[in-house]
């Protein structure tokens, strides 16, 4: 029987000799975060369950027949004790971190607990939110009794879709809280249009923990990628052996329709299975930021740039002192990004602390003096405020001539049509400001 590699690889149109070299090229599995063992249902507890044998080649997956008033669909559950780690943290860190995840909902009034957040990742037939786009695949988990319960439904054909909605139905009535990545704007809203499709009314609501926006808000200018998989790696020491790419999920399901074998399915499993362990862990990992464990409980970013984003999340969910801490040691590094002296700058400004803010702003323009593509946002806010603040005509037109030369250094490749039209209101300031100086409202040749 043909391994689930030599079956990825001739989809990918790999010969067995460049799979070779690939295997090859790969890092060794033994420089990698070994896997905790998991433990299966029994046949006695599958039966209990509501599960039956699907047929031997499905039994040796670990996947079950689970029936239904809405039908038939296929189902793989595993547990996972709290003693399991995947990368930094174990699972045992849920129970002490769910509860500062309240700070993502605070009109809500109420905080998580262990056991009331369901975790959602599906596998779906395509990208889009049309009607065309089937989730074939549902993963849900959560914790229950000590344990990390994962169940990832499965449907044969599209007749099965309508039973496994009704195994999500079953479990939300359950849950308060749910936790997803880009499920706010992806998984959730699919699912809620099949509900819809398939005739069902009424579903309850959750309230949202979308870890894709925290992820973005503090590493969208530190990492290349903000892909879970990405991030998984980058912050939280995970490292998948043999994954197969959610990329592929849909193409392996298509060719497990038109083959019949299960097999084919076995590294969608995996990969559908790690994403909700990682989504725990990266619940773990926020609630230690919330939670003030920077530092103690996760290690303190090491760039400036990813200290202030962290900082500036904090602030936004009400965790001010923490981010005054970070913002700190931004502010007494010797070589911040010039964008975080004018982050911090704004920030200033929106606390209505101008001197704080001013003293930023000169910071980030005197490092544009130097900058190979430089940005004028700071020599711009000075330039308002020495205007209108400080009513110093004289220095704020510095501010906007020295802008206004700083543009004509920049490569026109870098020059968008939002620059283009802060040039002419910079030329339109500098004009009126020249004529509060009683120097004349001619623009210079080129500026």
């Amino acid at each position: 029987m043909s391994s689930l590699r030599e079956k990825m690889n001739r989809l990918k149109g790999i010969k067995p000799a460049d799979a070779e070299d690939q295997a090859a090229a790969s890092p060794a599995s033994a420089d990698l975060p070994e896997k905790q063992p998991v433990q299966e249902p029994s046949a006695s507890e599958a039966a209990a369950g509501g599960l039956a044998s699907a047929g031997p080649e499905w039994d040796r997956h670990g996947v079950k027949l689970v029936a239904n008033e809405a039908g038939d669909c296929l189902e793989r559950r595993i547990t996972l004790p709290l003693s399991h780690r995947s990368g930094h943290h174990f699972l045992s860190e849920w129970a002490g971190t769910a509860g500062q995840l309240g700070a993502f909902h605070p009109e809500a009034g109420e905080a998580p607990h262990a056991e009331n957040v369901l975790f959602l990742d599906l596998e779906t037939t395509g990208l889009g939110a049309g009607t065309g786009n089937v989730p074939f695949m549902m993963g849900l988990a959560y914790f229950e009794d000590g344990a990390f319960i994962l169940r990832q439904f499965l449907i044969r054909h599209p007749a099965e879709e309508r039973a496994m909605l009704q195994e999500l139905l079953l479990l939300l009535p359950r849950f308060r809280w749910l936790g997803t990545y880009n499920g706010r704007s992806f998984d959730w809203p699919l699912v809620q249009s099949r509900f819809i499709m398939n005739g069902f009314r009424g579903t309850p609501e959750l309230l949202h923990l979308d870890f894709l926006h925290p992820s973005r808000s503090i590493w969208k200018n530190t990492l290349v990628s903000c892909k879970l998989s990405h991030v998984e790696e980058e912050r939280l020491g995970i490292f998948r052996t043999d994954d197969v790419p959610g990329s592929l999920a849909p193409a392996l399901y298509f060719h497990y329709l038109a083959e019949g074998d299960p097999d084919v399915l076995e590294g969608v499993f995996r990969h559908n299975e790690q994403d909700m362990v990682t989504l725990a862990c990266l619940g773990i990992r926020f609630g230690h930021l919330l939670a003030g464990a920077i530092g103690e409980r996760m290690p303190m970013p090491e760039e400036n740039e990813e200290r202030l984003r962290t900082g500036l999340w904090l602030e936004k969910m009400g965790r001010t002192a923490d981010a005054e801490r970070l913002f700190a040691m931004v502010e007494a590094s010797e070589e911040p990004a010039p964008s975080a002296w004018h982050s911090l700058a704004m920030r200033a400004k929106k606390t209505g602390n101008w001197d704080r803010a001013v003293v930023l702003w000169q910071k980030a323009a005197a490092c544009m003096r130097t900058a190979l593509i430089p940005n004028v946002d700071a020599h711009v806010e000075l330039a308002m405020f020495y205007e209108h603040k400080r009513k110093d005509v004289h220095s704020a037109l510095a501010y906007a001539e020295e802008a206004i030369g700083l543009f004509a250094c920049r490569p026109h490749a870098y020059r968008s049509a939002k620059e283009r039209a802060g040039q002419e209101a910079l030329l339109k300031r500098r004009d009126r400001l020249r004529r509060k100086c009683g120097g004349g409202g001619g623009r210079h040749a080129g500026g």
